[in-house]
């Protein structure tokens, strides 16, 4: 289980995570494989809940959240929050029907622990939205900011090491992205490369806080050149236009806990 070690730590959202409720939103091409995956769980456990992306709103959820920050942004008509760890969830053994944590396993300090705690706390089936390190760069944004891919590589636990840990008859898939998708995750604009230009998207992708001084702005500067000169046309316009983008994105399901 090495490779689930975490070396980069917790995103201070606090300083931020100021715009991310405008611009991490529940998609609802990706909810319906991440409702398909819960199966018929009536209770479901939300960890690593920020602010409330992909909470099924016809299940008795419970959200589990550390930052202050992030459960200020959820809206009302929510889950109700516990302010809590994953390494440490305050439940009791096999005590929620389905559990589920969606891009959020790379903040965990301990990814190992956490994932047992949630194993631990539920009865059946516990899924994982996720990224792929080994496949961020099928996203043409890395070319331009290899930083970028260093510092979302580090940070991403192996995901057959997340399958692993979720049990033998664990299912990976990849998730196809929609070309208008709506959670502002970095490759929900494949084909929207304007949006890079627009600070308050770049403050709701964790990844551009890890790196050093200078670098955002220069990519940032690459980038609206080459869209003002064409360029980027030239490479990837057809990405404008292309209706799904199969990326690093991953839902990960473990199945029912073995008694």
């Amino acid at each position: 289980m090495g490779l689930l070690t975490q070396v980069a730590g917790d995103v201070d959202y606090a300083r931020h995570g100021t715009d991310y409720a405008g611009h991490r939103r529940t998609d609802a091409r990706i909810a319906s494989l991440v409702v398909a995956a819960l199966g018929n769980a009536h209770s479901v456990l939300n960890v690593g809940a920020g602010t409330g992306s992909y909470e099924p709103k016809d299940r008795t959820v419970v959200a589990v959240e550390p930052s202050p920050a992030m459960i200020g942004q959820r809206p009302a008509g929510r889950a109700p929050v516990v302010r809590a760890v994953a390494e440490a969830l305050p439940f009791g053994d096999a005590t929620c029907d389905a559990s589920m944590a969606m891009v959020t396993v790379h903040q965990w300090p301990d990814p190992v622990a956490a994932l047992a705690e949630m194993r631990r706390v539920t009865d059946g089936p516990v899924v994982i939205l996720t990224f792929d390190r080994e496949a961020l760069d099928r996203l043409w944004l890395m070319e331009y900011a290899p930083e970028l891919r260093a510092a979302e590589a580090a940070r991403y636990p192996d995901v057959a090491a997340i399958a692993e840990a979720l049990g033998p008859d664990s299912q990976m898939v990849e998730v196809p992205i929609p070309l208008d998708c709506v959670d502002g995750f970095t490759e929900a604009f494949y084909g929207r490369p304007e949006a890079f230009l627009d600070p308050s998207v770049r403050r709701s992708q964790s990844a551009w806080t890890f790196l050093e001084p200078g670098v955002e702005q220069r990519v940032v500067a690459s980038l609206a050149d080459d869209l003002a000169s064409g360029w980027w046309d030239e490479r990837f316009g057809h990405l404008r236009t292309q209706p799904q983008f199969v990326g690093a994105v991953r839902l990960i399901t473990g199945g029912a806990r073995h008694r």
